[in-house]
């Protein structure tokens, strides 16, 4: 793969669809300083995953990222680019060994939106971790990071566990502890996301997790938790929502 060359022609793809109307509506919406084009996410996927069709290196596809992820328009990052660097590392995520979990928390610590780190910590992070269990450690550093965006990242990367039958419980229930008296938002919405996924497949588990921690558990967090709940579990649980 020619790096430089395949960036160059997806930027110039999507630099060929844009839209200023749109561009300034999603400034708005994601409160961003960076600069958008302003492409649709389907137009976007479609453009940046045709880079990795064919199956890249693992050198290929980082150094594509990595190169995506670079792009800047005087000075200020390109909000496409960013997006599609993520696009193809989830695509390709298989092709990732552990030492990427650097390159990871690189872009985790680049972002300040849920719109990059959502989708890095579970499609990347957390397919990471899924095949390499041992980098579970990594996440144990990342839950106590000053830094709220990796704090959130090593919650939600816990969901890949989650969706593949397979949930690191004790992860989920200390990390659970750690974080259940945050104060940001974004962090409280993690807890109750990861929960609620949970409770699809176990829902005793999540019951029994709660019930004990209703007290200090913020509303927007005890919300999700018991909203794939049984009827039953659920109501006994939300009278005490804050």
């Amino acid at each position: 793969m020619d790096v430089e060359g395949e960036a160059a022609r997806i930027l110039a793809e999507l630099r060929a669809q844009a839209d200023p109307v749109r561009a300034e509506g999603e400034k708005r919406y994601l409160k961003s300083d960076l600069a958008h084009i302003g492409v649709t996410v389907p137009a976007l996927r479609k453009v940046a995953l045709s880079a990795v069709k064919s199956m890249p290196t693992r050198e290929e596809l980082v150094a594509l990222a990595v190169t995506l992820w670079d792009v800047a328009d005087e000075g200020r990052p390109v909000h496409e680019a960013r997006m599609a660097a993520i696009e193809v590392l989830m695509k390709r995520a298989a092709l990732l060994e552990p030492r990427d979990v650097g390159l990871a928390e690189r872009l985790v610590r680049d972002s300040a939106s849920w719109v990059y780190v959502d989708q890095l910590a579970e499609k990347v992070v957390g397919a990471l971790v899924v095949r390499n269990p041992d980098l579970g450690t990594v996440l144990d550093v990342w839950v106590t990071d000053p830094y709220m965006w990796v704090r959130r990242t090593a919650m939600l990367a816990l969901l890949g566990g989650v969706r593949a039958g397979d949930p690191d419980l004790d992860r989920i229930g200390r990390y659970g502890d750690a974080l259940i008296g945050e104060r940001e938002f974004f962090i409280r919405k993690a807890l109750g996301w990861v929960l609620r996924e949970l409770s699809k497949k176990d829902p005793e588990w999540v019951a029994a997790w709660v019930e004990p921690r209703v007290g200090a558990m913020s509303g927007v967090t005890l919300r999700e938790a018991v909203r794939r709940l049984p009827p039953e579990a659920a109501t006994r649980l939300k009278p005490a929502s804050r």
